[in-house]
């Protein structure tokens, strides 16, 4: 149980409410803040103004997806209301603190680090990573479907990455019938997906591969998707970019060559916010846990 914990939480979407409910159920005292709007009725939760008093005796704080931006404001669906977090709301935080997010960006690193408060990038965890794969994967299947004249069973599909959410997405085409091409750029990879039954190839190659898909995912987030690249692939052929912004495509040129391409981050959260809401919960009150657990034993 998290008796006695206090957590706070600063904006967010939907995967938040799942978050709420975890916390509320382990008994921690929860502090919301930028949920003005949220019609949920939580029992045990207070509703609070972002200031540096409110978070002096915070165990842990809890962010959003995408912690930041890069001045500090914090997203919220449930507010009108602008939310910035400052240097002064981090260092007033305890020194045993923790701040956790999905991703943050250098802002966010920066606030933790001169204030010596450790943040926890949940989506750079394996489990996250791998449990979100499934809703990433459904959600990149969807848009394909809702983009194209012809089947995915029977399709070329290519997946470039052979990552968490790699692995997963090219065994789901796979499992759907469509004959799935692998980019890697190791060996070791190279032999997992041969193993898998895909058909591997080195991304150095990349120009020739693409010559006969219907279907590219990309999951690697740096340009690799070039104009180069764009200009052999078949006009009936739709990319689907995975990769965080601003994806590894170059979109502007696939406009220009009448390519249908669409930048498609964050997909958990937008096609199945309970499940991702529950994948961040499960993981977050589990690390608050034992430290709570570890915080008694010291004693």
């Amino acid at each position: 149980m998290l008796t006695g914990i206090q957590v706070a939480l600063i904006g967010g979407d939907a995967r938040q409410l799942e978050v709420i409910n975890k916390c509320t159920e382990l008994d921690a005292s929860v502090v919301l803040i930028g949920f003005d709007n949220l019609q949920n009725v939580f029992s045990g939760i207070t509703k609070a103004e972002l200031s540096p008093k409110v978070l002096e005796t915070m165990d842990a704080v809890i962010l959003p997806a995408v912690g930041t931006d890069d001045k500090g404001y914090v997203e919220s669906i449930f507010s009108i209301s602008e939310l910035q977090l400052t240097e002064q709301h981090i260092q007033a935080l305890p020194k045993n603190a923790k701040v956790f997010t999905g991703m943050a960006k250098p802002y966010l690193r920066n606030l933790c680090a001169q204030a010596s408060i450790q943040l926890i990038e949940l989506f750079d965890l394996n489990e996250v990573a791998i449990y979100n794969s499934i809703p990433t994967a459904e959600g990149a299947i969807m848009m394909a479907i809702q983009n194209t004249d012809f089947t995915i069973h029977g399709s070329v599909s290519m997946v470039l990455g052979f990552g968490r959410t790699g692995i997963t997405l090219a065994r789901t085409l796979h499992g759907l019938g469509a004959k799935v091409k692998v980019g890697v750029n190791k060996p070791e990879y190279f032999a997992r997906a041969l193993e898998m039954g895909f058909l591997p190839f080195y991304t150095h190659d990349l120009y020739a591969q693409v010559a006969n898909i219907d279907l590219l995912f990309n999951t690697i987030p740096s340009m690799i998707v070039t104009a180069q690249i764009i200009a052999n692939i078949p006009h009936r052929a739709v990319i689907i970019d995975l990769a965080s912004k601003p994806g590894g495509t170059d979109f502007r040129f696939a406009e220009k060559r009448g390519i249908k391409a669409m930048l498609a981050p964050g997909l958990p959260g937008i096609v199945a916010p309970k499940t991702a809401g529950r994948i961040i919960a499960d993981t977050l009150s589990r690390m608050i846990l034992e430290d709570a657990g570890q915080g008694r034993k010291a004693e």
